[in-house]
């Protein structure tokens, strides 16, 4: 079983999903502490003009003290009518605005006001949409006895040998924060996923690289994206 664990990321770029499509069972790493100012409640799409633009949603309760898996949204339906704002200049240009629109709207329906929860909606939204399998499990609703403090590259480990994984695939991006001699030690090959560039026309706008998938979504078909990850995702072995 080749495993992915990440941190729960709001409608992450494409090579999230090359992770996903490349796995057979993904883990929302939801257990340590939270970050402000990351992916997990924010992410880019084209700006009306040029260059991107933030979607975010803002957070009652962003801080260093709390976990993860406690992050409360301060006010959803807000967020939700101000992402739909950011994504209305698509309307008349992208020709899958209307399905991209009503994915979100669905995923923040769906969510309540756990930021985990709204992650986890989207990503299964996302992967319902591009027809990539999915078995998503939430670490903070496993039971898993993971110790307190590990270093950043050893809570996958841990994980991987309680799960009983034999692979365990990562961005190529992290490689510096593991060590494959310890992987290999519990019998977990250690993988990392390449992500190339994925250009395509984005109309009227200059093309932008590394969006969210929402970018991705509202210029191309499910196909032309599975196709696309097939083209720029490359797994390779840590040694």
């Amino acid at each position: 079983m080749r495993l992915g664990i990440m941190q729960p990321y709001f409608f992450p770029y494409l090579g999230h999903f090359g992770l996903i499509a490349n796995t057979d069972r993904w883990i929302v790493f939801d257990v340590t502490q939270y970050t402000p100012r990351t992916w997990m409640n924010r992410n880019r799409v084209l700006h009306p003009t040029e260059g991107w633009n933030y979607v975010t949603v803002p957070l009652a309760n962003s801080s260093t003290q709390i976990r993860i898996h406690e992050a409360r949204i301060a006010d959803p339906r807000a967020a939700a009518r101000s992402i739909e704002g950011k994504l209305s200049h698509y309307r008349r240009k992208a020709p899958h605005y209307e399905t991209v629109r009503r994915l979100v709207a669905g995923t923040f329906a769906a969510a309540g006001d756990s930021l985990v929860e709204l992650d986890v909606q989207g990503l299964q939204a996302v992967c319902r949409y591009l027809d990539i399998p999915l078995r998503l499990e939430v670490c903070s609703r496993m039971g898993l006895a993971l110790p307190q403090h590990l270093e950043p590259g050893d809570w996958a480990l841990e994980i991987c040998t309680q799960l009983g994984a034999d692979a365990y695939l990562n961005p190529a991006s992290g490689r510096a924060l593991f060590d494959p001699q310890r992987y290999a030690g519990r019998g977990v090959a250690l993988q990392f996923l390449e992500v190339g560039e994925f250009r395509y026309d984005t109309g009227p706008y200059p093309f932008e690289p590394g969006l969210s998938i929402l970018d991705v979504m509202l210029w191309n078909s499910p196909q032309q994206i599975r196709d696309a990850l097939e083209l720029v995702c490359r797994c390779v072995p840590a040694l």
